[in-house]
């Protein structure tokens, strides 16, 4: 089925190449309850967000890119040489000041609560008071309640086509259509891909727990919740998430991870040092001395799995994390 449904998306792709449009302005774009107009494409924009700068990058406009910031992992390595030449406003979160001194003609954020209603950098109405258009990533906002919970509740499951969507609208922002449904066609390959070498696992009865970071090493994890990005990778790959909130990453403690007893641990690396157990080896050091995550399957098995946060987080990195979810599962001899 894998070489028919790969060349069937590789068909759709030259077709759509074949096809794309040039963008006509002034553009109208709808996005996250905003309504944005372009009157061309824009030659500065500043990022609020890995996700969003990648996304820019894949697109072909770097060029475009003025500054970035919120960074959770390196940029990837095809971006290094190009990431290395535009300022980085911060690692974290910027200042409003230090985002609007570039005269940006766009901010692409990809989490509301960065530009949003309560934008610790601004809201987006702060934006467009001074004539910026602020493009949220739709995998942020839509079937999402960012008021509630430290991250945002989920009131609908992500949806995988919400990556594809920002792609496609960014393309088409930018002027770069081609592109953008060339790159929405590669990454559609490569999901059906890694959905094959999953299922030739056949699992049965597997669940995971995915644990980003904690406040302090000891403290309740912060872990995926049953709607999110981690969800749809686990629930694609054949796994079952042992934590069932509604929240984007809510607190669970161990005893009652422990007593789930996952399958599998899949634990976030990254660059960022805002917590503690954003070190992944922290986390591992943590998991094989408690006593009550010492004694649980995944880790007296090592099945512990690590993927970088960013894939963790709706972005092009979801798909390396699915690949990455996939080979992991893949390689081990589990239990009938």
């Amino acid at each position: 089925m894998l070489p028919r449904v790969t060349a069937l998306l590789t068909g759709i792709g030259f077709c759509a190449l074949a096809h794309a449009a040039p963008t006509h302005y002034p553009l109208t774009v709808q996005n996250c309850g905003s309504t944005l107009t372009f009157q061309q494409a824009p030659a500065r924009s500043v990022t609020i967000g890995q996700a969003a700068t990648e996304m820019l990058y894949a697109l072909g406009v770097g060029d475009k890119v003025v500054g970035t910031s919120l960074w959770f992992n390196s940029v990837l390595a095809q971006y290094k040489a190009q990431n290395d030449r535009i300022e980085r406003l911060a690692n974290n979160e910027p200042s409003f000041e230090a985002v609007i001194a570039k005269r940006p003609q766009l901010v692409a954020a990809e989490l509301e609560w960065v530009v949003g209603p309560q934008g610790v950098v601004g809201t987006r109405e702060q934006f467009h008071e001074l004539k910026i258009p602020t493009y949220l990533l739709p995998s942020d906002c839509e079937g999402k309640d960012n008021l509630v919970g430290a991250d945002g509740t989920r009131l609908e499951p992500f949806r995988i086509e919400t990556i594809y969507k920002s792609i496609s609208q960014l393309a088409e922002i930018f002027d770069v259509q081609a592109r953008g449904q060339q790159l929405n066609d590669e990454l559609k390959a490569r999901l059906a891909k890694s959905v094959a070498t999953a299922q030739s696992k056949a699992l049965k009865q597997a669940s995971a727990l995915v644990w980003f970071s904690s406040a302090e090493m000891a403290s309740d994890p912060y872990v995926a919740g049953h709607k999110g990005v981690p969800q749809f990778m686990l629930e694609t790959l054949g796994l079952s998430n042992v934590v069932q909130s509604d929240e984007e990453w809510p607190a669970v403690g161990w005893e009652t991870i422990a007593k789930a007893n996952p399958t599998f641990l899949v634990i976030a690396r990254m660059d960022r040092r805002r917590y503690p157990a954003d070190d992944h080896e922290k986390k591992l050091a943590f998991l094989r001395s408690d006593p009550v995550t010492r004694n649980m399957d995944a880790v007296k098995n090592n099945r512990i799995i690590i993927i970088d946060a960013l894939a963790l987080q709706a972005s092009l990195r979801t798909f390396d994390g699915l690949e990455q979810l996939a080979g992991a599962i893949d390689g081990y001899d589990l239990p009938k």
